[in-house]
């Protein structure tokens, strides 16, 4: 009888909770008093909410608390770097990978010194964009050194990243963020996104160390068959072991910094199948030369030399001068509004930082020597050609900012990816930008490249169901304690809106009380809302 009783109140909460979800607010009061009950719950009491919502039409505040207090943003940081870039680049603006050498092959196609692969930090050379082919995405690269007559290199390949000046780390990154796929190290010479994917398999015995190998792109090379796994990018250290059928699966990656040993430990249940986890690596320049070693072997284009890498601290001893060498070849990244989308949908925190770098290293140009550039956060104004290509680029973002119209007091940036616990900006600044944004001639790329909810991007499993889906666009951000969405949505009365909503500060207590839930209640309220703000 009480289990019947139970059963009976669980389906009319269940009804009236439904019922209350359906509910449509027809007036601003009634819009407002419902974001009020989701901001004012108990389990907030020790979180902070910031809200900025404004009509895009009448430009009326919908609704808005703590709209000018500091929030750490995480990834709605990255609303910021691609809007620069957007607007100092330009959307069709594409990154260049050079290849030099002192003079051009002989009539026989032989090289007679070095090769050298200079990047400015393409992040689309990878497997993913190029159907889960590493070497396709060489290809072009490839060609344009067969067009140029080369056969044979007698020197070394030189896999040169110093466009990029600067620490291979975001500033005010966390170290432990080092170890995973979303704090790879960034370089000019960015290959696969700077990971390698790694399996672990079990034993076939109980008690015997799990097999641990990287992905093998094979590799017909003369009656060998090289593999990246055989490659010294990568060296595991294998602690694991096989444990009995059933058991749980605890698999754990350490990478010491500036290594390149992999510790892996813990246990893989017996008949488990086979776990996979990207790693990251140190000095990826080295891996993109091997690489790209093999793509022209594949072609019969042998290298007499070895493999070696340049970074931007090796070019203050020995500078590269582009105009004294011969471009053989080069290729070119997607256009910049591609790049928008490739960083905004899934959120990718390399790609955010290239960006950043990019901007930095293109206005380094018009500095005057010895120029000086004004930088955020805790710097204070350094010499233009000290400058690492991350301070000048936020040194534009400084200008960009201004020129917007936002205050400086309301934007602390550290770096372009929101990686940094460090960045801070306030819900009304975001708020300023998407305005900008909206009516910019960048307007249309930099919309499309925001995730779309319930249908791609970081919000492809979030408002499914709901009049959100298919409707917002909007860019998430999730750290330790922090979460955001901003962006745009059309209410039921076909009035667009643009919203900042972050949340610091806030532990998840128990189930249902997830941060992003609590976000996206307020984001469906604004999609559902049938009246005027106007009115």
């Amino acid at each position: 009888m009480q289990l019947k009783k139970f059963l009976i109140l669980t389906q009319l909460l269940l009804a009236s909770a439904i019922a209350q979800s359906q509910v449509t607010d027809n007036t601003l009061s009634e819009l407002r008093q419902r974001i009020v009950a989701i901001v004012s719950q108990p389990q907030f009491d020790g979180a902070m909410w910031g809200v900025q919502i404004i009509s895009l039409g009448s430009q009326k505040t919908v609704f808005e608390t703590n709209a000018h207090k500091l929030f750490s943003p995480a990834s709605n940081s990255k609303l910021y770097t691609v809007a620069l870039a957007l607007d100092r680049l330009g959307p069709d603006f594409r990154i260049k990978t050079s290849l030099f050498a002192k003079s051009k092959p002989n009539k026989r196609g032989t090289l007679s010194g070095d090769l050298i692969i200079y990047g400015r930090g393409d992040p689309c050379i990878n497997a993913r964009l190029h159907g889960g082919d590493i070497f396709q995405a060489l290809e072009p690269l490839v060609a344009a050194l067969t067009n140029a007559g080369v056969k044979r290199i007698k020197g070394d390949l030189i896999a040169d990243d110093s466009f990029i000046r600067g620490p291979e780390f975001g500033s005010g990154w966390s170290w432990e963020d080092l170890e995973f796929s979303y704090g790879a190290e960034i370089s000019a010479l960015t290959i696969n996104d700077n990971v390698l994917e790694a399996y672990v398999s079990p034993s076939d015995s109980l008690g015997k160390a799990c097999s641990v190998r990287l992905r093998d792109w094979a590799l017909p090379h003369g009656r060998a068959t090289v593999r990246v796994g055989e490659m010294p990018a990568l060296v595991f250290s294998n602690y694991t072991v096989t444990a009995e059928s059933g058991s749980r699966r605890s698999i754990h990656f350490y990478r010491p910094l500036k290594q390149n040993v992999v510790y892996v430990s813990g246990q893989m249940p017996s008949g488990g199948g086979t776990y996979t986890n990207e790693v990251t690596l140190s000095n990826p320049a080295g891996l993109f030369a091997r690489l790209f070693r093999e793509a022209l072997a594949r072609h019969g284009i042998k290298i007499g030399g070895r493999i070696r890498t340049v970074n931007w601290l090796d070019r203050q001893i020995e500078p590269l001068d582009p105009a004294s060498m011969v471009e053989l070849g080069y290729m070119e990244s997607l256009p910049m509004r591609d790049l928008a989308r490739e960083v905004q949908k899934p959120s990718q925190n390399l790609y955010a930082d290239l960006l950043l770098a990019q901007v930095g290293e293109q206005s380094r140009q018009h500095l005057a020597s010895p120029g000086e550039a004004e930088t955020t956060g805790r710097r204070t104004r350094i010499r233009g050609n000290e400058a690492t290509s991350e301070e000048l680029g936020l040194a534009e973002l400084t200008n960009f900012l201004g020129r917007v119209g936002i205050k400086s007091s309301e934007t602390i940036f550290e770096e372009g990816s929101g990686l940094s616990r460090n960045n801070l900006t306030t819900p009304a600044a975001t708020i300023q930008l998407l305005e900008y944004m909206d009516k910019s001639q960048c307007g249309g790329p930099f919309k499309e490249s925001l995730p779309i909810a319930g249908v791609d991007g970081t919000l492809r499993n979030r408002m499914k169901g709901t009049p959100a889906a298919g409707n917002v666009r909007a860019k998430t951000g999730s750290l330790l304690w922090s979460a955001a969405i901003s962006g745009f949505v059309t209410t039921a009365a076909s009035e667009r809106l643009a919203f900042s909503i972050m949340l610091n500060r806030y532990h998840q207590s128990g189930p249902g009380q997830s941060a992003r839930e609590e976000l996206d209640k307020i984001v469906v309220l604004l999609a559902r809302f049938q009246g005027k703000t106007g009115e």
